[in-house]
């Protein structure tokens, strides 16, 4: 059996091509033999004739002609005349697998037909060796090397087989953090499941340096590193503790108008702690009381790599009492998981109960009230998408996000209102709602930059009550109105904000909000919401400190500057 070499060299390299006039631009390219072409171009300079020749010459090499002739028809100061002769096309006989492991050769998705009977393309042998290659650094060989053995030619055709030197098995060691960080090895071992003994994975690793990323309480100090020493892997990781956790809290003492005497403790409470322990837990709790009658209340723990296990555990509870007309809880529990670098799926249940709280005056009502009484079980879906450089504080990069949930609902009868209300309703129905979210982070230059967000959402019932509604309005969704401004059994809103950076983490910004929201509970039909405000974020030593004034305009407010609203907070982070 004879070995060759074969060495694909395109031949217009040895010929000069000229140095174009500024106004001559004439090309013309022909190609006769099993091929019969001829392309006239008119070209800017000498490199786009050379990159248009390198072009057509890996056209011919894909097709299998790996000996084309060229010949110089016409040259001039601008003009070239450039004929070639396709040469005899050479295809594959047949290429074995060699001593390559079958398993091997259907995890890369290798496909030998393609090899044979085929015009002989370079590119494909590259692509297939790459395949292989990727497959082995992912199985515990990262020095693995490949080459075309026993390689023959016959006539046009050739024949070679697979020769795959997988080199020594590498498994991983440990894995060592060289940061200022109290987050554990044992935790970043296990969310990014690399542990001690298994085989080596460069797929684990690109993938475990991108979901880091996506904490938003680490970031990093330097370029992970990997050591081998002994056919044993040691993955280094410079990252460290980002100032994340956050302390504030506004508290009033106002005369208590209903209780002659006493005082009303009024005010804002929020505290969120991340990565507890260096364990990964978080936990939140927020809370808001700005007058006597309306509350809310927030708690919230997560608990990642549940047992053990990838999975994730969340569980959180709401109140939300208005004025005296509702009161409102949800329970949530879920269970999430972590399926590539980018993408979250997670899988919940959900309880939500509303309750009238004031029935007095209603014993001889002719009509339900809009709000009432009800138990609403459900089950949902959630996804979310990253593609943010930095989730934290982002300047480029998009988000998305996609809720859908269904379940029974119950209306509960009020002992407080008339039983003949609820004659002719059905108290058990199917009810479904779905929330949809997308940002996107432009990047201008390092001063500017540009946050969009669309967002909307819906929610189905045919006994729809006001205490089921959608919330909008304030800092997180269109501004210039007061926070929860809007109920809505639909909603679609636009942000656009310019951004213009005068240090790393802090901007001047001015913004335009627009919405699209329907409450067919109130009769309210459709309000097309306008804002438009500016303001600043300013990061300190120990936090963030925001402010931002907005107009906002809808079928219940007026564009009008002494209907403004300011949104201003210091979030303390330690």
């Amino acid at each position: 059996m004879k070995r060759i070499l074969i060495f694909l060299f395109p031949l217009f390299c040895s010929i000069g091509v000229p140095v174009f006039s500024q106004d001559g631009k004439w090309f013309r390219w022909e190609m006769v033999g099993a091929l019969s072409v001829q392309e006239d171009q008119v070209l800017k300079d000498s490199v786009e004739v050379s990159n248009f020749i390198r072009g057509k010459y890996r056209e011919l090499y894909g097709l299998g002609y790996l000996a084309p002739k060229e010949a110089v028809i016409k040259t001039s100061k601008d003009s070239l005349w450039l004929r070639v002769d396709t040469g005899e096309k050479f295809e594959w006989v047949s290429l074995r697998q060699g001593n390559v492991d079958p398993v091997l050769m259907v995890k890369a998705g290798v496909d030998m037909r393609r090899f044979s009977g085929k015009p002989f393309d370079y590119r494909q042998v590259s692509r297939l060796f790459e395949s292989l290659l990727k497959e082995s650094e992912n199985r515990g060989y990262p020095f693995a090397a490949i080459r075309l053995d026993s390689l023959e030619r016959k006539g046009n055709g050739f024949s070679g087989a697979l020769d795959l030197d997988s080199g020594p098995r590498i498994t991983f060691d440990s894995l060592k953090i060289t940061g200022d960080t109290k987050t554990k090895p044992e935790f970043i071992s296990r969310f990014l499941q690399i542990k001690p003994g298994q085989d080596f994975s460069q797929k684990k690793i690109d993938e475990g340096i991108q979901q880091i990323r996506g904490l938003p309480y680490l970031k990093w100090a330097g370029e992970p590193e990997l050591s081998f020493q002994n056919e044993e892997a040691t993955l280094y990781l410079p990252i460290t503790d980002r100032k994340i956790n956050s302390i504030d809290g506004i508290i009033g003492f106002l005369p208590n108008e209903n209780e002659g005497g006493k005082m009303l403790i009024t005010g804002q409470f929020d505290i969120a702690l991340y990565n507890v322990a260096g364990t990964g837990r978080n936990y939140e709790l927020h809370w808001q009381r700005f007058n006597q009658l309306s509350q809310t209340l927030k708690i919230s723990g997560f608990e990642p790599l549940l047992l053990g296990s990838n999975i994730d555990a969340s569980l959180s509870f709401s109140l939300l009492k208005e004025d005296t007309t509702f009161l409102n809880r949800d329970f949530r529990l879920n269970f999430g998981y972590r399926f590539n670098s980018d993408g979250y799926l997670s899988f919940f249940t959900r309880r939500q109960a509303g309750d009238l709280l004031a029935v007095f005056g209603l014993e001889e009502s002719t009509q339900l009230p809009d709000a009432g009484d009800f138990r609403f079980n459900n089950y949902g879906l959630n996804y979310r998408h990253i593609w943010l450089d930095d989730v934290f504080f982002p300047r480029r990069g998009a988000l998305a996000q996609i809720e859908f949930a269904i379940g029974n609902k119950n209306i509960l009868q009020n002992t407080g209102l008339p039983p003949g209300l609820y004659e002719g309703i059905e108290l058990k129905t199917l009810q479904y709602y779905m929330e949809g979210k997308f940002e996107k982070h432009f990047y201008l230059s390092p001063r500017w930059g540009i946050f969009t967000r669309i967002a909307g959402g819906m929610v189905e019932n045919e006994n729809i009550l006001l205490n089921d509604l959608f919330r909008i309005g304030g800092l997180q969704s269109i501004r210039g109105f007061n926070e929860n401004f809007f109920f809505a059994n639909k909603y679609l809103y636009l942000n656009f904000e310019p951004r213009f950076y005068f240090d790393t983490y802090s901007y001047f910004m001015i913004f335009a909000d627009m919405g699209r929201l329907e409450n067919t509970v109130q009769d309210f039909g459709i309000d097309s919401t306008f804002s438009a405000g500016m303001g600043f974020s300013l990061e300190t030593g120990n936090g963030i400190f925001n402010f931002i004034y907005g107009l906002g305009k809808s079928n219940s407010q007026e564009f009008a500057l002494n209907l403004s609203k300011i949104h201003f907070g210091y979030t303390g982070r330690f």
